[in-house]
């Protein structure tokens, strides 16, 4: 047998932890996920490397301590690099008619009022853009010392409330978080304004384990329907540790084969033997080994270099598709956060800047920012303008400042701005770490790029990069690599 085919065939015994009746087999016949397991993707395969062994299925992350039947692993698969791809929860739904502890109209549905779960085709119609786009509806109060007040919502799915946002968002992956700095899309839960801490040099990496503690206490309170006071704190300290312990990423290519053959280093074991602190080659002078503003090192990946002259046009495409990420330059304009901002160390950024993608994506071989730095690249935009993204399935709030009440803004997703109450910081988000990427799509917050093909599409019409078909090839190969 080919040996893709074979590693395929010995994946697919994994993927049946997809439902939750082969789940239940699964712990009644062998109680681990063993360390590396592969589960098949669009793109091949995809492993998650342990460095505490195999996985225990038995623990807290697995285990429901809400009230809805719902666990840490319902919307963080070990199939879907530690997040939950649209395509499963489809699946998932199929198999369960929509009963499964996913879906639940606490924050599953596309509202949590008016609407109709008693049939099949009401559930389809309450959970599509679960199903469709595998996001969760997160509910967030407007807070209560802000700049601006949301003066209108235009929601398809109903909860047009002023007072309390409906924000439809997709779960980030349970894996590969010592490269956190910042913990939510909005960085809730890394925040002074809701009681958590922001994560620094000074405090890292404490402060990302205590961010995650309380994120475990939020998610069982919220997601799972938790009783207070919510899981213990030997549950909660469970959690993180088995969360620390992980690292997911592409092993396999369809087309590549093994991503670690001829030298090539991906897969997860080389990520995490990846150095790591906070400020890490960032841009704008936070690192202490490169203080010059805006100056960093572009090659942030590196793991695909021995493919530059293989003999596999499959892994040159992958090897010139890391190279157009690291050096290919284009002008950065209008991102709020970036251009125009102030930093912490007194820089200001330029209303302009030439650079590459490295710039929010410093991070090496992780491609995450290195620094909390929530920014506003035009996802969360309406349809139209520079927004190639297809966002017309969302809500729209209008968004207006307190002191200028005809300075507004239309947005799909306030993002930031929620937190800390500042309208300069509508639709900012921070950035997702860039691995494991072909087996949790859609992407961006929202889910509105259904392939890596769209992602690149949107940032090329973004900052009018001006790619060539093959670049664009190339550079997508190169992200499902990851």
């Amino acid at each position: 047998m080919n040996p893709r085919k074979k590693a395929a065939v010995a994946a697919s015994i994994f993927i049946a932890l997809l439902t939750p009746i082969a789940f239940t087999q699964a712990q009644q016949g062998s109680p681990v996920i063993p360390n590396l397991a592969g589960f098949p993707d669009p793109g091949g395969v995809v492993r998650t490397f342990s460095q505490n062994g195999d996985i225990d299925l038995t623990g807290p992350f697995f285990q429901s301590l809400g009230t809805n039947g719902r666990s840490c692993a319902t919307c963080h698969q070990p199939g879907d690099a530690m997040s939950v791809s649209a395509a499963h929860i489809q699946k998932r739904f199929d198999q369960s008619q929509g009963l499964e502890p996913i879906f639940r109209t606490n924050d599953g549905s596309n509202c949590d009022h008016n609407i109709d779960i008693s049939t099949l085709s009401g559930r389809a119609a309450a959970f599509s853009l679960l199903r469709t786009r595998g996001l969760i509806r997160v509910s967030i109060d407007v807070p209560a010392t802000r700049d601006f007040d949301i003066v209108s919502v235009a929601n398809p799915y109903g909860c047009n409330e002023l007072s309390t946002a409906s924000l439809y968002r997709r779960p980030l992956p349970g894996a590969n978080l010592r490269f956190l700095t910042a913990v939510m899309w909005d960085g809730r839960e890394s925040s002074s304004q809701s009681g958590t801490t922001p994560i620094g040099t000074e405090n890292y990496p404490q402060s990302l384990i205590d961010d995650l503690l309380h994120q475990a206490l939020d998610a069982t309170l919220g997601h799972a329907q938790g009783a207070q006071p919510g899981p213990t704190p030997a549950q909660q300290q469970s959690i993180v540790n088995l969360e620390m312990s992980l690292y997911t990423a592409q092993a396999e290519d369809y087309a590549a084969g093994s991503l670690g053959a001829q030298g090539a280093n991906g897969g997860p074991q080389s990520i995490s033997q990846e150095a790591f602190f906070i400020g890490r080659n960032d841009p704008v002078g936070l690192d202490p080994t490169n203080p010059v503003p805006l100056h960093f090192n572009t090659k942030i990946f590196d793991i695909f270099d021995a493919w530059q002259n293989a003999s596999s046009s499959d892994r040159q495409a992958i090897a010139r598709g890391q190279a157009i990420f690291n050096s290919k330059t284009f002008t950065i304009t209008g991102v709020a956060g970036l251009n125009g901002a102030t930093f912490s160390n007194g820089v200001t950024g330029p209303d302009t800047i030439v650079s590459t993608c490295g710039i929010c994506h410093d991070s090496p071989n992780a491609g995450n920012h290195s620094v909390s730095a929530p920014l506003d690249i035009g996802v969360a935009d309406v349809p139209g303008g520079n927004n190639a993204l297809d966002t017309a399935y969302l809500p729209t709030f209008l968004i207006c400042l307190k002191a200028s009440p005809s300075t507004c803004v239309r947005t799909t997703d306030p993002g930031r701005a929620m937190i800390t109450g500042k309208y300069a910081d509508v639709g900012k988000f921070k950035g997702p770490i860039l691995r494991g990427l072909a087996a949790r799509a859609p992407y961006f917050h929202n889910g509105s790029a259904q392939t890596l093909e769209q992602v690149v599409d949107f940032y090329d019409a973004r900052f009018h990069i001006g790619f060539t078909a093959q670049e664009k090839s190339d550079l997508a190969a190169f992200l499902k690599a990851l």
